[in-house]
This record gives C-alpha cells, structure tokens and sequence, in this order.
C-alpha cells in the first residue's frame, strides 16, 4: 500500500510516503542481503541529518561498492521497484531539532520525498541516541535492516520510538484559542499542544493540556488529523474540543499569552494580511492545517443551503 491518494499539495508535510515498508524483507536476512545487492538499490544522501537536494529531488545515490549493509537501513522499496536505504550514522549530530534547511524542504521537494526524508531523519536520530541499552547500559547494534537494535549483553530488543503530542484547537462559540511560546517570533500565534503523558487517553491528553496552559475546561475531543513530525521523533495528533467557557487562566511558564481569535482575524492571518490580528504557523505545520479545517468548516456553516 503506497500512502495517501491525496493530493500532495493538501498533504501535510512528512505525510503521503510512497515507499512500500517491506516488514517481510527486513525480518529475512537473505532477502535483506538480495535487496542490498540488487544494481536498483539506492541510498538517500544526507549530510549528517540534513536533507540535499538538486533540481528539484532529494539526491539519491547507487550503494558504494565498499558498503557495508550492518551500516544501513532500508527504509523500504518504491514504485519503481528499488530498494531505498539511509546510511546509519557514525557520530552523534550537534542537534536533533529542526534547522532551516530542513524545514525549507517542504518547499522545495514532491511531498512524497518529504515524507521519505522524514522516515530516514527519524530513523536514524534514533539510532544516533540509542546506542547504549536501557536496560543494562551495554552497546546495542542494530537488527532487522535498521528498525530495532539489540543489546548484546542481555539481548533485550529495542524499537524505534515516536512520541505522540496533541496538538488542538479550543472552540467557543465561533472562535478558536491560540496561543504563542516565549521563544517565538513577534506575532506567532498558533494551537495549543503537549505530549501524551503515560496512562491517558488522546481525548484525556487533550482535555488536560488545555486546561493546564489556558484554564480553560474543554469536552467533545474530536480528530482531525495527524502529521510525522521528524525533530526528532514525534507525532502530531491534531484535534479539535468544545469549550465550556473563554475565561483564560495561562500558565505563562508554558506560554507566553493566549487569546480567543474569531472567524474574520483567522482568515486574515491564513491570507498574510496587513494588521492581521496574528502571525499563522508555516503551511509545513500540522496546525496550519487545523486552522484551515476550521475555517473551512465555518465558511461551510454560513453558506446558505441549496
């Protein structure tokens, strides 16, 4: 099954892969090792966790004749039927979040190699962070063409994490809660958001994180959406809640300020205008995308019935 029938302007950003994941070849040594081999075979070409592009594409390149396949990880096999691998990495990168370069991607790759660069970064961030065993602090190394490593010491098995996070709009009635983190440029406003603690429900995590950085006391989680948010390992559950009321408390260790924002000053700041009552996140972002699905569902309530 090759992702999204979408099209990938509508696509968030890291979603709509195409590569075709292959459990069955990662988990067979020989067939693993005949993928390796094939002359199709190709690898994405990153300079430490940075994406490199050339007109237009990620820059793909055959396997080296000296590569070793203990070093790789296959990602997985594309529509034109060639094995794609990345390149574990030898050192440590300096960071693991979000650079310039790598958010500028979006804008200058097909969406579906956005979504392959995302699967190759996260991939091998982890990697990078988890060379050592949790449970007994020995070296792992890695197995199963790169999607877990295994310890060598008291052999426990590890697997590549993703760490879920709410990310929300509080609705009452006609306008939505937005709110900014201090270290964010003048204006930026955008949803609430906050990882799912251990034990809790999406629904619970949403209600929860709303309360706690607004006061504000919300019911009727729904979901929109989701996007692979590779920085390094997160994804981003997007959800919409009903408020019982717009009285705000903000914890302003979390965040900076908050504001109910209605229906004409979101369109304004989707469209970049002038005195614009906020600065929208980046289409890039999840939230983007949530702003415009409740825009469009207001437009859509106010259009007169046929």
């Amino acid at each position: 099954m090759h992702g999204s029938n979408a099209p990938e302007s509508q696509l968030v950003a890291f979603g709509g892969g195409r590569l075709d994941r292959v459990d069955h070849i990662r988990s067979n040594p020989a067939l693993l090792a005949e993928a390796f081999a094939s002359p199709l075979a190709r690898r994405v070409v990153l300079e430490g966790l940075e994406p490199v592009v050339e007109g237009g594409h990620l820059v793909m390149e055959p396997l080296p004749d000296d590569a070793w396949i203990e070093h790789h990880a296959l990602l997985g096999v594309d529509e034109r039927q060639r094995p794609i691998f990345a390149e574990l990495l030898a050192d440590a990168p300096d960071s693991f979040f979000a650079t310039p370069r790598s958010r500028a991607l979006a804008g200058e790759v097909p969406g579906h190699e956005v979504a392959l660069y995302g699967t190759a970064r996260s991939l091998l961030a982890w990697h990078a962070r988890h060379r050592f065993c949790s449970v007994c602090g020995q070296r792992t190394a890695p197995v199963k063409a790169g999607w877990s490593r295994r310890c060598g010491s008291c052999e426990a098995e590890h697997f590549p994490r993703v760490d879920p996070v709410v990310i929300m709009l509080a609705e009452h009635r006609g306008r939505v809660l937005l709110g900014r983190q201090h270290s964010w440029p003048a204006g930026r406003y955008s949803a609430l958001a906050g990882f799912v603690e251990p034990g809790e429900t999406l629904e619970e995590a949403v209600v929860r994180e709303i309360k706690e950085e607004a006061g504000v006391a919300t019911h009727k989680v729904r979901y929109v959406t989701s996007q692979p948010w590779p920085f390094p390992s997160s994804l981003m559950i997007a959800c919409m809640a009903q408020a019982d009321d717009d009285a705000l408390k903000i914890d302003e260790t979390e965040i900076e300020h908050a504001f109910w924002c209605d229906v004409e000053g979101v369109r304004a700041a989707m469209a970049e205008e002038e005195g614009a009552p906020f600065v929208a996140p980046p289409p890039m972002a999840v939230a983007w995308h949530l702003l415009k699905h409740w825009l469009d569902g207001q437009v859509a309530d106010r259009e007169p019935s046929a």
